[in-house]
C-alpha cells in the first residue's frame, strides 16, 4: 500500500485532502492515499497553499519544492516532492 512512489528522480505522492479541518494533520491512510485535514477552506487556493506548507515544514523543504501536479480543484491530489525528502516521507507515512 504506497502513497508515494520514486520516478524520474521526483517524489510522486498521492493525497487524500479534507479541508475545512480545524487542524492540519496527517489523518491516516485513506484509499492507498494519505490522507490529510487541511486547516483552510476550499476556495481561492487556501487550502492547496496550507497544502503545500504543511508537506514543506513536514519534511523539512522549500515550499517551492513541493508542487501540485494533479487535482488543484479535487480531494484527490498528486504532488511532487524532491528526492531528498524521501527518508522523512517514509517516517512520516509509516506513523501517520
Amino acid at each position: 500500500m504506497a502513497v508515494f512512489r520514486v520516478s524520474g528522480g521526483v517524489i510522486l505522492l498521492d493525497i487524500k485532502a479534507a479541508p475545512g479541518a480545524s487542524k492540519t494533520e496527517i489523518a491516516g491512510v485513506q484509499e492507498n492515499r494519505l490522507r490529510i485535514k487541511i486547516a483552510a477552506a476550499p476556495e481561492d487556493g487556501k487550502a492547496n497553499a496550507e497544502l503545500r506548507a504543511f508537506l514543506a515544514t513536514s519534511l523539512s523543504c522549500a515550499k517551492k519544492d513541493v508542487v501540485l501536479k494533479t487535482g488543484e480543484k479535487s480531494r484527490l491530489k498528486t504532488v511532487v516532492l524532491p528526492l531528498a525528502a524521501l527518508q522523512k516521507l517514509e517516517a512520516l507515512a509509516a506513523n501517520p
